[in-house]
């Protein structure tokens, strides 16, 4: 005689599957489709609700977390304009390929085709799903009970394996109280979560190390997927047996330590003129969890950043969609990066056991390092007020510690950063590479420093940036999350406006100001209306020692600082220029 079927909520069998997969956060904000699950989270002893003011907040906090964790993060949402608002921190996440699980309440499954409360069904009924179908890696619709463990492990393991990212699980209300069999949860329950990943053939890695040893003017150029492989460690080693010149995209800052001798830079519009020329004139480049985006690129013209197929080019990648997409390959492999670095290493002491030394390359690097310091140095030192962005980075960098995580949202505070402030630790940045979100920073330090307590979180944010949508000073205070936002105060959306200015001779729309004058903002007002410590400064000398003070004061702290409108100083190129003024040269002006 069978045993008597077990039945229990489906939202209570979700909790009980969120912590067999060791999920400690979920971020999100209530409706009235999803209480059943807070309600149900609000009995797990290990699983903490992180609710925020808004949607967005939610997705970039959630992605800053799995950043952190190198694990999928967890999104709860309301549907409609929930899951809409959620949208550009998910499609933030899935160009920067960051796992998520995004869980959604839907309309209830009995209500089809008669639009109820907020149900987004203009072109087909119960569709809400459909909105995220361009950028997760799937989206469900769950339709029945007894299918949803099915579902959500599915969920977590597409979001996590290949070439990471976000999915969606759009849940009828009715569903979430529905009764299911629990011998569903246990089956879904009773396998591995951890996938075995794909390695590099011992073969093909040989013969990538012997084209690198026989090339004259050899080069790797590396990407943000080395961080997301975890593969730093053998990154570094392969570097610094070959000792092989490095060049990285946005997202690959860190991916090699700035202070490794063999660094050269971030390529492409950002870029400095010796890397760009180190890349364009390479004979041999291993490319390895890059994409080849648009400015990285210089806009893929080959007189700028790459000279492909002068220069032959061999790339790694876990996404087969990522090889040979813009220029043409010599050798092309699908591999997790970790077990293929390590392969190439292998290799690499199979065939110079003695290791490679290049002193007059690294002698040269140094010389371009130390040059390009040497131009910055009146910048640097300026006690000119409002700030000099080259300052701010500086001291920003002195004051923290080597593994401080940085997150940075759009502006002087990513291009500066990835062009003039070293990253100490591989991972330790946070940027919005894919999808340049204006607003990314200041939510992505929550989810940071909620992931690594221990661990000392700066955001570095424009005023356009953490004026959007500064709410997140509430979760913050509610829940002691001990990050510190530096906000670099320009009073404008300062990269657009020196583009406008530079090309169209106004500043229109860009500047925040009305006919009477400048129209300022005061974000440590702000935050202490908020009940957070707030920091406004009135001088250049006050800011290093105001940084210090807030890393030191275990508690959110929220620092204004005064910043010149100049550009980021670029001697690179982007298409985007030639579309404005076609032929003369021209990129930003300032506008302070």
């Amino acid at each position: 005689q069978e045993s008597p079927m077990t039945t229990d909520l489906i939202s209570h069998q979700l909790v009980r599957y969120l912590e067999y997969r060791g999920v400690k956060h979920v971020f999100g904000l209530c409706g009235h489709t999803n209480i059943a699950v807070l309600a149900a989270l609000s009995k797990s002893d290990s699983i903490e609700f992180v609710n925020t003011r808004h949607e967005q907040l939610a997705a970039h906090a959630a992605d800053g977390y799995a950043r952190a964790t190198n694990r999928a993060s967890v999104v709860l949402s309301h549907l409609g304009p929930g899951l809409t608002n959620a949208a550009t921190g998910v499609a933030n996440a899935a160009l920067d390929s960051v796992p998520m699980v995004v869980i959604a309440g839907d309309i209830p499954s009995h209500y089809y085709g008669k639009h109820p409360h907020q149900e987004v069904n203009l072109h087909a009924d119960g569709a809400q799903h459909e909105i995220y179908r361009p950028f997760v890696k799937r989206a469900w619709r769950v339709e029945s009970a007894h299918l949803f463990a099915e579902i959500i492990d599915k969920a977590f393991r597409l979001a996590e394996s290949g070439r990471p990212g976000p999915v969606l699980v759009s849940v009828p209300m009715d569903i979430f109280s529905a009764e299911v069999d629990v011998a569903t949860f246990d089956k879904a329950m009773s396998g591995t979560t951890e996938l075995a990943k794909p390695g590099l053939d011992p073969a093909v890695a040989e013969q990538i190390v012997t084209n690198l040893l026989a090339a004259e003017r050899p080069l790797l150029h590396v990407g943000g997927g080395i961080v997301l492989a975890d593969a730093t460690d053998e990154l570094a080693e392969l570097v610094d047996h070959l000792q092989i010149p490095v060049s990285h995209s946005l997202m690959g800052k860190g991916a090699v330590a700035d202070d490794n001798p063999c660094v050269l830079g971030m390529t492409g519009f950002w870029g400095t003129e010796f890397v760009n020329a180190s890349t364009r004139n390479a004979d041999w480049i291993l490319a390895l969890g890059v994409t080849f985006a648009e400015a990285d690129s210089s806009s893929w013209e080959e007189k700028y950043t790459f000279r492909i197929p002068d220069t032959k080019l061999m790339q790694i990648d876990i996404d087969p969609e990522e090889l040979g997409r813009n220029y043409p390959l010599q050798i092309g492999a699908v591999a997790d990066l970790k077990p293929a670095i390590a392969a190439l290493v292998a290799a690499a002491k199979r065939l110079a056991p003695e290791g490679v030394q290049r002193p007059e390359l690294l002698a040269e690097i140094k010389r371009q390092r130390d040059d390009f310091r040497a131009r910055n140095t009146d910048a640097v030192t300026s006690d000119a007020w409002p700030m000099r962005p080259e300052r701010i980075l500086a001291e920003v960098r002195e004051v923290l510690p080597a593994d401080a995580i940085i997150t940075t949202d759009v502006g002087w505070n990513k291009n500066g950063m990835a062009q003039q402030m070293d990253i100490l630790t591989p991972g330790s940045v946070f940027t919005p590479g894919g999808f340049a979100t204006m607003g990314f920073g200041a939510p992505a330090a929550l989810g940071a420093k909620i992931a690594c307590p221990e661990k000392v979180v700066v955001s570095l944010v424009g005023d356009g940036g953490f004026g959007a949508n500064p709410s997140l000073l509430y979760t913050a205070r509610e829940k002691g999350i001990a990050a510190v936002w530096v906000v670099m105060n320009n009073n404008a959306f300062g990269t657009i406006a020196g583009l406008e200015k530079a090309h169209f001779d106004t500043t229109y729309g860009t500047v925040f100001e009305n006919a009477d004058g400048p129209v300022t903002t005061d974000f440590g007002a702000i935050a202490r209306a908020y009940g957070v410590e707030g920091v406004t400064l009135t001088s250049a000398e006050e800011f290093k020692p105001a940084l210090a003070k807030a890393i030191a004061s275990g508690v959110p702290v929220v620092i204004d600082v005064s910043m010149i409108n100049v550009p980021t100083p670029t001697s690179g190129h982007w298409n985007i220029m030639d579309i404005y003024s076609p032929g003369s040269g021209i990129h930003h002006a300032a506008t302070s």
